[in-house]
């Protein structure tokens, strides 16, 4: 996951050079959505790895039907 993310910030690196060479503002704009999904798929990335690997609902074995809303009408 970490080399995706640093081959598409490489990519986007290199697309912005090509716009800046060649002054195209596509190849600009570009770079900017593939640097842009490199930030997502790191921000994903993050994500996953600092949350907590379990569940404590999941793993007690407890059931969201024994949960009762004041909004149902079952006091």
């Amino acid at each position: 996951m970490v080399a995706a993310v640093v081959a598409l910030v490489a990519w986007a690196l290199q697309l912005m050079q090509a716009a800046n060479d060649r002054q195209e503002f596509s190849l600009m704009l570009a770079g900017c959505m593939v640097c842009s999904a490199a930030v997502g798929l790191a921000t994903v990335m993050v994500l996953t790895f600092t949350s907590p690997s379990f569940l404590p609902a999941v793993d007690a074995g407890i059931s969201l039907d024994s949960i009762v809303l004041p909004w149902d009408g079952q006091l």
